[in-house]
């Protein structure tokens, strides 16, 4: 999800204007196609569209003035195909452009266009500004999707942007210590305007000076804009830079002989989702000039050592001392434990060009108070925090300004942020890391970037013409076909140029699925003999919630969870995360429990639990969700009960929902909402020892680790990471985004009262929590949690139980034996999959008390506890037993133990 406030030097600057105002300030009627208009316009003897190229149409008196030209609207229908493509509009009146005027229609785009109604005796009876998305398509994208823009130099440096409702575009180029503007041609064809030039402009700044009709200004103007695919930009983002991405110059040592670690399939994946600040901002082993930074990731130094993918010597035979100093940090350190013990990638929140934070540091302010010394409940610390959110270091950046553009604010220099941003892709992968960068297309931070290019296009407008904002900005509009290829184009130069090995998509049921399809798609085409990376290994998945103007299928087929069946694109699944933390994310009263927060066996005492038979009937669901969690939600699987996964409801949708078990992002926690450890703090008993807050820490997680399908961890859950229960961090500076690689420091609970904004009504709920020196973990309690998880991850690397890839292998060897109250085994029958075990069989104790269970599947065999669970670091997990007489597990209290069988 997204929060957003300024600082960067977002939007257009309009350098002249020519005034008139639009009738009725509102665009109800829509030009689907170059022969159709719909609009609910009332009963009238003619309709019509009036034109003024100049943009001087307006209402007044009673009646339109200014206009220049008409064309004339015939009553009309909506063929079958014309209700699919615009299915929120379907029930509107059509109109049908008269054929005589039909050849008005491109230079009609090109200024003010009013829809107009005028009764029997010529009366005006209604007018509206008119929305254009549909037939500028219709005339202008069969050649515009193929046509090359923004900078390109495959044999001259040319420039192009699509532009096709502009009067003029120019290029505006500057310094050093020179500027010019420089026309630019129109391809009458696609509407894109381009340019050719000397490479001698490389490393200048440009801009694009676009003439066009702008509704919201009520007239001609000419915009100053950057440009949305351009691929550098300088500092805050106010004009773009011209660069060539093969330029030596922007690549760190050794990136074009970057040795990758292997790529995993999705239901393989084991993903950490990191914030690039979070990294290192805490890390007093990093040298301060360098915390927060790209370059704190950035192993250059190379060599032959552990963790570099291919066993062999890199081409960076000299290195550079922020690799050295990048390679010796605690959180470097921990980054290649956690590979080593079977993490596949980190996930990084943005880290394209963002409005939020200032790029210069001279230009940013920290907070000046002394924050560790105010007291754990205080509300001192988000009062001094807030005072500088809006300029200091730290945002999430789910807030675009330039989509194909690295954010500046986390390079040491923000002119070096293409160089750095690759030094650290290849110091993750040097980790044994692939790098997944979450990526937010369906909103931007304000409409200054793509609106002024072509007005009323590239945003999505409600039936009215207001901007639809439900994803809390300006919303996107990828249905139509250029903010559709601008989606695709940028994942491709991220993907080539920047070797990102997947893609998280915020709120991707704004998309359309046929989007995210032509995303996978081309991604799918990249290969290593000719882009240099293989494109079919690249990740896919994001947020697949189903909400705002387009729930529902409202306006297209959407990419949410259900839809995206069959496709190999994952979605994020909060079935077995509500089920396993308890309640929602929603929550008036956040002490509702679930199977890992104590709803089995250990009460808090809330209300909001339900009485005790409601408390057994919840937790006989919640136990359903996590077994269909552990299949990898698949729609078609079996349960105990009888029931598919289909048939099990969810907030009137169903359960199960997938086609595969890669398809399911399964999850605990995440940046969105409080960390594991802070919903537990909520959830269970005060009084529940910091030792059984350890251990139902690292059950929580395990259903994450041991399930089907792709395992999806927030950085910092291995060690009980708190964000003393702020559920909305987004701007709540480093302090309470805490990541802390020294457990002497502890986990960041106690940080004061979250922030008041998002967190208020919570307080009185936190405050006693805060308060006790009992819920603020010691360094044992974080090792603990470290190393429980940490064999986790070798477990579910150790053996293709936990990876069995399709639905059949899945509904053939996973099943789930009958269980007490408050346990969850599943077996996995591996006979001819695993070389050396026949079956593994996990058992979830969510209970405070053991739980012994006779295994018909198992017995007569010999079975065992895992070996690294024998081997492990928790002497009560060692506790587990098996006995082959009567084939019954006995599995300590609040404990995953996981058995196997020759």
């Amino acid at each position: 999800m997204t929060k957003a406030d300024g600082n960067h030097e977002s939007g257009a600057k309009i350098l002249t204007h020519s005034s008139g105002e639009p009738p009725g300030g509102e665009a109800r009627a829509h030009w689907i196609d170059r022969g159709t208009v719909l609009w609910r316009a009332g009963p009238a003897a003619r309709h019509f569209l009036a034109l003024s190229a100049g943009g001087g149409i307006t209402c007044r008196d009673g009646d339109l003035r200014g206009v220049q030209e008409l064309i004339r609207l015939l009553p009309g229908t909506l063929s079958e195909e014309q209700r699919r493509a615009w299915p929120h509009l379907a029930a509107h009146p059509a109109f049908t452009v008269h054929p005589e005027d039909a050849g008005m229609v491109r230079e009609a785009l090109r200024g003010q266009v009013v829809a107009a109604a005028r009764d029997g005796s010529g009366a005006l009876v209604a007018a509206t500004g008119v929305q254009i998305p549909g037939v500028l398509d219709d005339l202008y994208a069969t050649r515009a999707l193929t046509e090359p823009l923004g900078p390109s130099s495959d044999t001259a440096l040319r420039l192009a942007v699509w532009a096709p409702t502009a009067r003029k575009v120019e290029l505006a180029l500057y310094g050093p210590g020179r500027s010019s503007v420089q026309p630019m041609r129109r391809d009458d064809e696609s509407g894109v305007w381009s340019v050719q030039g000397p490479p001698s402009w490389l490393g200048r700044e440009y801009t694009y000076l676009v003439t066009v009709y702008s509704p919201g200004a009520g007239g001609v103007v000419t915009n100053e804009v950057t440009d949305p695919y351009g691929l550098a930009v300088t500092p805050d983002g106010g004009r773009s830079r011209l660069v060539s991405l093969d330029a030596a110059a922007l690549k760190p040592p050794g990136w074009d002989r970057l040795v990758k670690p292997p790529p995993v399939p999705p239901h393989r994946a084991s993903i950490y989702e990191l914030h690039v600040r979070d990294f290192s901002a805490s890390d007093t082993t990093v040298p301060p000039a360098l915390r927060g930074t790209y370059t704190a990731f950035a192993d250059t130094a190379g060599g032959d050592r552990a963790g570099a993918p291919g066993g062999g010597p890199t081409d960076d035979t000299a290195g550079d001392t922020a690799g050295d100093i990048a390679d010796d940090t605690a959180g470097m350190r921990e980054l290649r434990a956690l590979a080593r013990d079977g993490l596949t990638h980190v996930q990084l929140l943005p880290v394209f060009d963002f409005a939020t934070v200032p790029e210069r540091r001279q230009d940013r302010t920290e907070p000046d108070c002394d924050l560790a010394a105010l007291p754990p409940d205080s509300e001192a610390q988000q009062e001094c925090v807030a005072r500088t959110a809006a300029r200091d270091s730290f945002n999430w950046g789910y807030d675009p300004l330039h989509y194909t553009v690295p954010e500046g604010s986390y390079a040491t220099d923000p002119d070096e942020r293409t160089r750095e941003l690759r030094a650290m892709v290849a110091g993750l992968n040097r980790a044994g890391l692939r790098v997944v960068m979450d990526v937010v297309y369906n909103h931007t931070h304000s409409t200054g970037v793509l609106d002024p290019i072509v007005p009323g296009y590239y945003h999505r407008l409600l039936d009215d013409g207001s901007l639809a904002t439900s994803t809390c900005c300006a919303n996107t509009a990828p249905e139509h076909a250029m903010m559709g290829r601008l989606v695709v184009d940028s994942i491709v130069t991220w993907a080539t140029q920047y070797k990102i090995d997947g893609f998280r998509f915020d709120l991707m049921g704004h998309h359309p699925k046929a989007n995210l399809l032509a995303v996978r798609r081309a991604l799918d085409a990249l290969t290593p003999e000719r882009d240099g990376v293989d494109g079919r290994s690249i990740l896919l998945y994001g947020e697949g919630w189903d909400f705002g103007e387009v729930a529902g299928g409202a306006r297209f087929e959407q990419a949410t969870q259900g839809n995206l069946a069959g496709t190999g694109i994952g979605t994020f699944t909060d079935r077995l995360r509500d089920a396993v933390r308890g309640g929602g994310p929603f929550d008036s009263d956040p002490r509702v429990q679930g199977f890992g927060s104590g709803l089995a066996g250990d009460p808090n005492g809330a209300p909001a639990n339900g009485t005790p038979g409601e408390r057994r009937a919840r937790l006989a669901y919640c136990a359903d969700l996590i077994r269909l969690g552990l299949t990898g939600n698949l729609a078609g699987y079996v349960l105990p009960s009888g029931r598919k996964g289909s048939e099990v409801g969810y907030h009137g949708s169903p359960a199960g929902y997938t086609a595969a078990p890669g398809e399911a992002v399964t999850y605990v926690d995440a940046h969105d909402n409080e960390t594991l450890f802070d919903a537990l703090a909520y959830k269970l008993p005060q009084e529940t020892p910091m030792a059984d807050r350890v251990r139902m820490q690292v059950l929580s997680l395990a259903t994450v680790l041991l399930a089907q399908g792709t395992a999806f961890v927030h950085a910092g859950s291995e060690r009980l990471r708190s964000k003393s229960f702020d559920r909305d961090s987004y701007d709540s500076g480093d302090w309470f985004n805490r990541l802390l690689w020294d457990c002497e420091r502890g986990n960041g609970f106690g940080a004061g009262l979250p922030p008041r904004a998002a967190n208020e009504a919570a307080w009185p709920y936190a405050r006693p929590l805060l308060a006790d020196p009992a819920l603020r973990p010691g360094c044992a309690d974080i090792g603990a949690a470290r190393a429980g998880f940490g064999e986790l991850l070798r477990i579910r690397a150790s053996s293709p139980a936990f990876a069995l890839g399709s639905a059949e292998e899945v509904g053939r060897r996973l099943t789930f034996p009958g269980s007490a109250e408050g346990v969850i085994t599943m077996h996995v029958d591996t006979e001819g999959l695993d070389p050396r075990w026949a079956s593994v069989t996990v058992v979830f104790n969510a209970t405070p008390s053991a739980q012994a269970q006779t295994l018909p599947e198992v017995a007569g065999r010999e079975v065992a506890l895992h070996p690294v669970q024998a081997a492990s670091e928790d002497p009560v997990v060692r506790e587990s037993s098996f006995d082959p007489a009567t084939g019954t597990v006995t599995v300590p209290a609040r404990t995953v133990a996981v058995f196997v069988s020759a």
